[in-house]
This record gives structure tokens, C-alpha cells and sequence, in this order.
């Protein structure tokens, strides 16, 4: 059955009045009439199969047919830290780190970033991406989206999680004695992961230092140099991989 997302399902209620792009793409997309049936979700990790009773081009109401069993969620809970990249980027980067399965992402502001903090409508930019976690997370099967924090200054992050215990690990493509593959090899499991990516043109020596203090740990990923989206994705596919459920049924 087809997935959809709500903000809440209210259970004693019985059903669901569904609005907006949601309900335009249930019934002028896909055309869905009165009787059909697909799951609905909603940010709490509640599913229900839901039966259309009112279909409409704006607004249609669903019938609640009944509680589906809710799948299980990765083992491991992963945070990434993200320097804003231009919008594209920015956008394939929540998308594809959403479906595989980070839980929070928080973009920051560094010295290397190209968009700054006078020109940037933040709030509208953190609306757009919550939309596209949430649409990544329906495409997935995902319990709940990721949730994604308006942009910060990097120092806010450090001073976050200067004092959290989870693993804590900060990309930097100049690092020469860690590299990914070694931490991991020393470290056979971790519940919590916390992931720095820099911008387009990396982290400063003075960012990486400050960031060491607050105990990240600076690795490399090898001898290629990648784009930073691409980094993000294969820093939590490669998380999701060794700790957590990708690959395993």
C-alpha cells in the first residue's frame, strides 16, 4: 500500500482530515477515489491503515480501518552536523541521509561557508527541508522523519556537545593518521553517533581544533576528495552499515 504523512493521527477521533500538497498528490496524482486504501503515519511513529470516505482536490477525510504493527528503527541514533551548502546540495543531502536513516540534522554556519547569515531566510529554508525529510522518510518506511534544526554558528554546535559521550566524529579531508575504516575497527558499537561535515571548502585548522577540544575526532575517508554532500551520505550509509540496519533483514 501507498505511504502518507500527517503531522498527528488522533486514534479516538476515527479519522483524518488530510490538506495541502498531500491530499492534491492523493487525488489529482495518483487519482486515488473513495474506498481506497494505503497506510497513514504521523510524526509520533503512529501508522494506521486509513480508507478514503471523502476524496476532494484540496481537502479529503479518511477513515481510520485500523492500527498497523510499527516497523523497527535502526539500533543506532545518528546526529549530523552539517555546514550549509548551496541549495541543490543542501537539499539531495537531507533527502538522501533521511532515507538512510539519520535522526537529527543540524546545518551550521562555518568560516568557509558560502551562504552567510545576513542573506539567508532561514526559517523558510528549515520548512523546505523538513518537507523533504518527511517525504524521504514515506519513501523509506521510516518510523518518523529526521529532524531538521534551523542553522546555527559553529560554535553553537561545539559548545552543544562539548560535553556528550557519544562518538563524535568530524570529516576533515587533511587528516592523515585516523582514517573512518580505522575508528570504526577500534570501536566495535555505538548507540549514539555524531557526524561533522564541513562546507564546499572544507573546515579551517582553527574550526578542527576547537572542534578536537569538544572531543570530536578528525578522520579522513581516504585518498578521494569528495564533495561535501557526497561525504554526508557516505559518512551515515557507512554508520548504518557497521552499527546499524542497513544490509540486514
Amino acid at each position: 500500500m501507498r505511504r502518507f504523512f500527517v503531522e498527528e493521527i488522533k486514534e479516538r477521533d476515527g479519522y483524518v482530515v488530510i490538506s495541502g500538497p498531500e491530499a492534491r498528490h492523493i487525488s489529482k496524482v495518483l487519482r486515488m477515489k473513495r474506498g481506497d486504501h494505503f497506510i497513514l503515519m504521523d510524526r509520533k511513529g503512529t501508522r494506521f491503515e486509513a480508507v478514503i470516505e471523502f476524496p476532494g482536490p484540496k481537502e479529503l477525510r479518511v477513515r481510520l480501518a485500523g492500527v498497523l504493527p510499527t516497523p523497527s528503527s535502526s539500533p543506532i541514533d545518528i546526529t549530523l552536523c552539517q555546514a550549509l551548502l548551496k541549495s541543490r546540495a543542501m537539499d539531495y543531502l537531507i533527502e538522501k541521509t533521511s532515507e538512510l536513516g539519520v535522526n537529527e540534522i543540524i546545518p551550521f554556519f562555518s568560516e568557509r561557508t558560502v551562504i552567510r547569515d545576513a542573506r539567508y531566510n532561514a526559517e523558510a529554508r528549515a520548512r523546505r527541508w523538513q518537507e523533504i525529510a518527511q517525504g524521504a522518510a514515506t519513501q523509506s518506511d521510516r518510523i518518523k522523519p529526521a529532524e531538521i534544526y534551523l542553522p546555527v554558528p559553529f560554535r553553537k554546535v561545539i559548545d552543544r556537545y562539548q560535553n556528550d559521550d557519544s562518538m563524535k566524529i568530524i570529516l576533515w579531508e587533511r587528516e592523515e593518521s585516523t582514517d573512518l575504516k580505522r575508528l570504526l575497527r577500534a570501536h566495535p558499537s555505538s548507540a549514539r553517533l555524531i557526524g561533522m561535515v564541513g562546507p564546499e571548502g572544507g573546515f579551517t585548522s582553527t574550526e578542527i581544533e576547537m572542534a578536537g577540544k569538544a572531543g570530536f575526532i578528525p578522520v579522513s575517508v581516504g585518498r578521494r576528495v569528495l564533495r561535501a554532500e557526497t561525504a554526508a551520505v557516505t559518512l551515515v550509509a557507512i554508520f548504518q552499515y557497521e552499527w546499524g540496519d542497513l544490509g540486514r533483514t
